[in-house]
């Protein structure tokens, strides 16, 4: 499953102390970060690719009436790496803020406190349901028989216990990648056992009792700004250090010669430039990648890279003539009920209390082009919206003064029962061409964190040598590292 670089190619240096080239496609999180790292440290001449107008990609944030949005509700996790930690916090200081998370859960047509607290849990918990809770946590004591084949649905059902499975995991991950538990792929639900073990979830729970609480449990850091601030702050820094970014630059094709990469052809402002490079480091989607290089990749990686998929999401931002529409920060929707999987306030993040009388709210619907709902307008998704928590007793009563929407066609990967064959196919041929990297979320089909996506780029960094060369088999190990990497949620 590694993806090696075998040698750098020095394809357009002239003489011992020209610099290596090398161009970065994407600006999101690992895209910044990487250009950061290779600019400070590894003596390279960077050049950033990004296709928006702004940095962040998926984690970035947009300012709507004078209140920052961002696409979806994003944290930066105290469990992050601590270079990761350290750098955001130089490079945003008194911007980051420390927060204390106040989410909810709605369950079997309730309210919990999401985390999961042991008093609220105790209070607000439907009593069928914790009978069975308890119920699964002794049988899971008992010896049992593994009969038949193995999925996504058994292993999840075996670890947590179905009253979990059947009221949140199963619901939420149909939404979440729109395809039923059973034809997901059995690694996922490895992982995500691993990360969310009954023991696990209880051990979280009481680590929210007083005297128990740790400094850095229940709570997470958020730039002032917006979630974008992060990424924008790494930009900042990049540029200063010397790394270049073209913004409003698609790329549409990577040029190879001898099995290894000598160039990028993008487009920006109607013109088609050509820029030779010795190195591409790709934070785009993996299929996407494949489809550019030139000369073409052989029939059957491109099978593959039509086969593998990518979950859409539509984000529905309403304005409200209100200064705040509740006091939780998130909404969380694992019923099949509400299309909807989740809601958050933008203002309760950064606790701001600007603009009066206005406030956001940002719902996630999981979608992809061509269903009904991604053809819907804005005005048609708003009233939708506003219908859909009506019917979970969150009605809307403030004048709605303004709906806005943002698709997101890559927001996920869908980890489906081939996945890893298609991925493993476009993973093995690139690993095959000299001087191409793919990392991140969409580079390595990785189910992360934006924490996560930024400590592969100071693992691809730590790899490069100030001569150009990259160390495969160090990022070997590093990828090994990251299949390790367990979501927070």
């Amino acid at each position: 499953m590694s993806s090696l670089i075998n040698e750098m190619p020095r394809a357009g240096i002239k003489g011992p102390q020209a610099k290596p080239q090398v161009a970065i496609l994407g600006a999101g999180p690992a895209g910044v970060t990487a250009a950061l790292g290779l600019a400070r440290a590894a003596n390279a001449e960077v050049t950033v690719l990004e296709r928006s107008s702004m940095v962040g990609g998926n984690s970035g944030s947009f300012l709507l009436e004078g209140v920052w949005c961002d696409h979806g509700s994003h944290r930066l996790h105290p469990v992050a790496e601590p270079r990761v930690l350290n750098e955001v916090k130089a490079v945003l200081g008194e911007d980051l803020l420390w927060r204390p998370r106040h989410g909810r859960i709605r369950l079997q047509n309730r309210w919990i406190h999401f985390p999961l607290k042991p008093f609220d849990l105790l209070s607000r918990v439907p009593p069928r349901f914790a009978t069975s809770l308890a119920i699964d946590t002794l049988m899971k004591m008992l010896p049992r028989r593994r009969a038949g084949e193995e999925t996504f649905a058994t292993i999840l059902q075996r670890g947590l216990g179905p009253t979990i499975c059947d009221s949140f995991y199963y619901p939420y991950v149909q939404k979440l990648w729109g395809i039923p538990p059973s034809e997901l792929a059995v690694k996922l639900a490895q992982r995500r056992v691993s990360g969310s073990s009954v023991s696990k979830i209880l051990q979280k729970i009481a680590r929210q009792t007083p005297g128990f609480k740790s400094p850095t449990s229940g709570g997470f850091y958020y730039p002032r700004s917006g979630f974008g601030q992060i990424s924008q702050g790494l930009q900042e820094s990049a540029v200063a250090h010397g790394a270049k970014f073209v913004m409003g630059a698609e790329v549409t094709g990577i040029n190879c010669e001898d099995g290894r990469v000598t160039g990028v052809r993008y487009e920006n402002n109607g013109q088609t430039h050509d820029q030779n490079t010795d190195a591409v480091w790709s934070t785009l989607p993996i299929n996407l990648l494949v489809k550019m290089m030139r000369p073409a990749a052989p029939a059957h990686v491109i099978a593959a890279a039509n086969k593998i998929k990518f979950r859409g999401m539509i984000l529905i931002y309403l304005m409200l003539g209100q200064d705040q529409f509740s006091e939780y920060d998130a909404h969380y929707f694992p019923e099949l009920s509400i299309p909807i999987s989740r809601m958050s306030e933008p203002k309760n993040y950064s606790a701001s209390k600007e603009p009066h009388n206005k406030t956001v709210l940002c719902a996630e619907l999981p979608s992809d082009p061509g269903v009904d709902t991604w053809g819907m307008t804005d005005q048609e998704l708003g009233k939708q919206m506003c219908q859909w928590l009506a019917n979970v007793g969150l009605p809307v009563k403030a004048p709605v003064l303004n709906v806005i929407t943002r698709r997101l066609r890559y927001a996920y990967p869908v980890y489906d029962r081939n996945y890893e064959e298609h991925f493993k196919a476009m993973d093995s041929w690139v690993s095959g061409i000299s001087g191409l990297l793919t990392f991140g979320r969409q580079g390595l089909f990785a189910h992360d964190n934006t924490h996560h996506a930024m400590t592969m780029a100071f693992a691809a960094v730590d790899c490069f040598s100030r001569n150009g060369e990259f160390d495969s088999q160090r990022w070997a190990r590093y990828r090994h590292e990251f299949e390790t990497h367990v979501v927070e949620d």
